[in-house]
């Protein structure tokens, strides 16, 4: 486990108040408008460690860039995200599971693990982009 610094502790705060998923430099900038004299590597380090220790999830953003989000589930699961607000909605995917396990195991391979996120437009994004007219 790893120390409790008040570094890490900032990061966790601010990713607690953070709705969706953050890139570090955007978490980054947020601690320093605030007034917080931490680095972008410890930023970094921080938060692989929450992800690492399961406290926040991180995935990669269609653009390849990494993003976190406080985790409010423990244990493995999957997520819904939107492509236009990034609203995040945690949810259990069963045939996923099932399906990832039949699938390895028809190939030789064991202990599959897998990360499987959604990426669409929620209700009401899909709402406010079919009424833009621009």
């Amino acid at each position: 486990m790893k120390r409790n610094t008040w570094q890490r502790e900032a990061v966790r705060e601010a990713l607690d108040g953070t709705d969706g998923f953050i890139s570090a430099q955007a978490l980054h900038s947020s601690l320093h408008a605030t007034g917080s004299p931490i680095g972008l590597a410890t930023v970094y380090r921080a938060l692989g460690d929450l992800a690492t220790s399961g406290e926040a999830d991180s995935l990669q953003s269609p653009d390849g860039e990494a993003l976190y989000r406080a985790c409010s589930t423990t244990g493995h699961h999957h997520h819904l995200i939107c492509r236009n607000c990034g609203r995040t909605v945690e949810i259990e995917a069963d045939e996923v599971e099932a399906w990832a396990h039949r699938v390895a195991g028809e190939h030789g391979f064991t202990r599959a693990a897998h990360v499987v996120d959604v990426f669409g437009l929620c209700a009401d994004c899909t709402v406010l982009l079919a009424n833009d007219t621009r």
